[in-house]
Formats: C-alpha cells, structure tokens, sequence
C-alpha cells in the first residue's frame, strides 16, 4: 500500500468514525470478543527493561514478585517484540498498528508529533465507547502540537510530552491534559516529587473513577531509563549489595551523578513492581479483576553502562545479543505478560512472534470495533484465549520489519521471517542472517549458506517501507529542548 493510500484509509476511518457520532462502534459491530462488556485493557509499559532483569525471565539480582506472580497467573511471551529498538518510534508503532517503515514518527528527537490523520488505539477504543487515560511518558508530540494525546484519542494525560524531559525523575513540571503543573519542591530543593509516584497516584484515580465503564489505561512508566534516581527507602534494600562504580555525569550530558548506580537501577525496576501489584490489587478490591486484560512489556531492550544502568552487570539481555539502540534481539525482543483471570490460561507460555504494531487489532477485536485498514498488526486474541474461545486459530507473520535511521542513506534494517533473522546495519552492507532456532544469541552469520533465504528477504525489503519524514522536531519556545 503507498503512503498516500494509508494516508487516505486513515482519514475515511476517521470520517466514519465521525459519523458515528456518540454511538459506540462496538454496538454497530456486534459483542466484544469475550462475548459480554468489553474488558478493561490495562497496558503497562516500562521504559527500557531489558529481556532479562524480570525474574520470571531469568533474573538473579532483581526483586520481581509482583511481575513475576502476575506471569504464574497468566502468559509469558518468549518472542514478543518491540517496535523499534529506542523510544518514540516504538512507541509510534504502538500507537498506529504500523510497522516502522510505515510508522509517522520513525526518528528518535524527542518532540516530532504524530500527524492529524494518525488513528490510533486511543481513537480507536474511545470511538468504541472506552474512556482513555494516559499516564507516563508520550514522547509522539510536544505542547502546541498535533501529537499531545487529548488530540490523539485520550481523555486525560498526565505526565511528560517530550521525552527528553522524561529524563528527569524530579522535574519542575508536568503537564495535566495540555496545561503545565510545576511541582512544589523540585523548583527550590529538586528532589521533593519523585514523578513516577506521582504517576501512579493519577492511574489510580483514573480506575476509580471509570470503574462503571469500560475504560483503556496506558501506563508508560519511565523506570529504568536514566536518569538514574530513585527515592532512598527502595534504594536501601539494595544500597551495598553490588560492588559499584560512581556514574558520574560526562560533559554536556544532563542525567544527574550516581554514587550506587547498580543499587539505583535494581531499586527502580523493584519500586516498579511494587506499584503494579498494587494497581492489581486495586483492580481485585473494586471487582474488576475478572473483566480486565492487564498487559506489561518494554519499549526497547535494555540500556547500557555508558547512562548508568549497567545491563551486561544485571544480564539484562539474557541469552540474547545487544542492548537498546540494536537491531540485534536484544535490542528489540521484550518480555511481554499478559494476565485476564479466567479468560487468560494462568501459568501458560507462548512462542508467538509479534511485536508493537499487533496491540492495535488485538485491543480493537477485545472492544468488539474493528481496527483502520491498511495496518501492519495481526490481532493475538487466538492467542491470549486460546483458538476454542476466539474462535480461530492464530494468524502468523509472514515478515516482522524494523528500521533505524530514518533516511534511506543511513537506514539500519531487520527482518524476522519464521526462525530466521536478518540484519542490515548499513544500505551499502549485505545481510547478515541467523537462524534463531539454534543460534538465539546470533553469532553465526549463516547468509553465506542460504541464499535462498537471503533472496526471500531481500525481494521483502524492498516494498517493506515508505519514505520517511524528516526527523525534526517543531520550532520550541525560545530555544529550549522541550516546551
């Protein structure tokens, strides 16, 4: 499909959309896929968690329990993906249902919006009768721009717009909707308001005001990214424990210094936890447990020692090679739970390869609507419920897609196609390949001797894309980074 025709798909979907007026899609489509009121879907995401610091994924020095009994009690996906390998353009992928050579916002800058004819989840589920909060980091469109979310589908938000802002764990302000809320204390002594906590407290409230309706909570949580800060009673539990090197700031670099940086990132991801078990427990106190599908992934995989998190210390790519910024999959592949009691076989696994750009048919088919046309995303309902329940067996991906880079000159390329992989790290270097069966951490580059597997992709990649925007963001007021 050409640019302009996805462009065009989007826009009737939003006419028809339009149309609809204040009649829910979901009553112009028939039931939800479970038959009855459409669930609560709670997705959760963490902001560079790598495939390994979970515990219920191998993890040795991490506390987890919470996470770890949320996986015993649903399914735990071994070859989930994100959507690219840093922040905005996953998040993008998220928001679309489009791959990353399709995707509005394919570059890192921090402030590039989405576009007014984006549909998005938000859009999608509202238009389907959902109320739609957003709490955490957005990263897909600064102030004074078509990207903020409550011009993209959410009722409320709260948090960081830019996500370079979303560095800092005591910031002055945060914005509420489109209006900035400075925070007393982190102006005059900078470490009052740990904004992570104060994050938590606006997803609570948000549950507890829509617990009559059904409602679509996004939690993008900013732990473990640097800056690497953490309030001191979970930094006790592992102050001391690991032998340490003082993070100290590089010149022009903005995250704060770090005397316990490796004691700092295992108390952050612990705090983390904390707070979903007691979203958790939240939902079960209002007797919401049984109708809401509660979903946490990563954007990315795990950052490295050079900002202070010390991934190759914690392990936190696993059996997998590289980190965040990585086509490798230790860069893209995330651990993804995803818990529904009674709807969701507890203590299960799956082996199902998808990634960022498949929420958007799967969210769309558990509301009942259908999803914009043209996307990139297979619904994994089959999966999550089991063929019996949904009715059909699971769909599969012929190819998963992944670029960096945004120009064509500079373009960093990946294709997952059944049990093989293929890196390009240049445009003017041949492919590498792997075959991920017997080679997970991909050190045997095996395209030498199957070039029927590299002709396959290669005839793939070139309809895989479409050409990109510039990755720059607007004008911002009087010269700073964020607005």
């Amino acid at each position: 499909m050409t640019s302009m025709s996805r462009t065009h798909s989007r826009r009737l979907f939003l006419k028809l959309a339009a149309a609809a007026g204040a009649q829910p899609l979901r009553r112009m489509t028939g039931h939800s896929a479970t038959g009855s009121r459409a669930p609560n879907i709670v997705f959760i995401m963490a902001d560079d968690l790598g495939y390994g610091h979970l515990g219920c994924y191998g993890q040795k020095k991490i506390h987890t329990p919470n996470l770890d009994r949320m996986a015993a009690e649903g399914m735990r996906f071994t070859q989930h993906y994100s959507g690219c390998t840093v922040c905005a353009p996953a998040r993008s992928t998220l928001m679309t249902g489009l791959h990353t050579g399709h995707t509005s916002v394919r570059g890192n800058s921090g402030g590039m919006p989405l576009l007014p004819e984006d549909v998005t989840v938000a859009e999608v589920l509202k238009k389907a009768g959902y109320a739609t909060g957003l709490f955490g980091k957005w990263g897909l469109g600064d102030a004074d721009t078509d990207g903020v979310p409550t011009k993209q589908g959410f009722d409320e938000f709260y948090g960081y717009l830019h996500q370079l802002h979303a560095h800092f764990y005591y910031p002055h302000f945060l914005w509420r909707n489109e209006t900035k809320e400075f925070l007393p204390g982190n102006r005059e002594d900078f470490r009052k308001q740990y904004s992570h906590d104060l994050i938590v407290a606006e997803a609570k409230k948000f549950i507890q005001k829509n617990r009559e309706t059904p409602f679509f909570l996004y939690l993008p949580f900013t732990i473990p990214h640097a800056e690497v800060l953490v309030p001191e009673d979970s930094l006790a539990e592992y102050a001391g424990k690991f032998p340490e090197t003082p993070f100290t700031s590089k010149p022009r670099m903005h995250y704060a210094p770090q005397p316990q940086p490796r004691a700092a990132v295992a108390a952050m991801i612990t705090r983390m936890d904390r707070d979903i078990g007691d979203l958790l427990a939240l939902l079960k106190s209002l007797d919401l447990d049984g109708n809401t599908i509660v979903i946490f992934t990563s954007d990315n995989g795990a950052a490295t020692i050079e900002v202070g998190a010390d991934a190759e210390f914690f392990d936190a790519s696993g059996p997998l090679r590289g980190f965040k910024t990585d086509l490798y999959e230790g860069g893209i592949r995330v651990p993804l739970i995803a818990r529904w009691p009674g709807r969701i076989a507890a203590g299960s696994t799956s082996d199902h390869a998808g990634a960022f750009w498949d929420f958007m048919p799967t969210f769309a088919e558990l509301a009942g609507t259908q999803p914009p046309s043209g996307i990139d995303g297979i619904s994994i309902v089959p999966t999550l419920l089991g063929a019996t329940k949904a009715g059909r067996e699971q769909q599969r991906h012929e190819f998963l897609y992944w670029e960096t880079g945004v120009r064509a000159d500079r373009l960093s390329q990946a294709v997952r196609m059944g049990d093989w992989k293929a890196v390009r790290q240049r445009p003017d270097q041949p492919l590498e390949l792997y075959n991920l069966t017997s080679d997970v951490g991909e050190k045997n580059n095996v395209a030498a001797r199957n070039p029927e597997v590299i002709s396959k992709i290669e005839s793939y990649l070139r309809s895989a894309r479409t050409e990109a925007r510039p990755d720059v963001d607007p004008p911002s007021r009087d010269g700073r980074r964020y607005r």
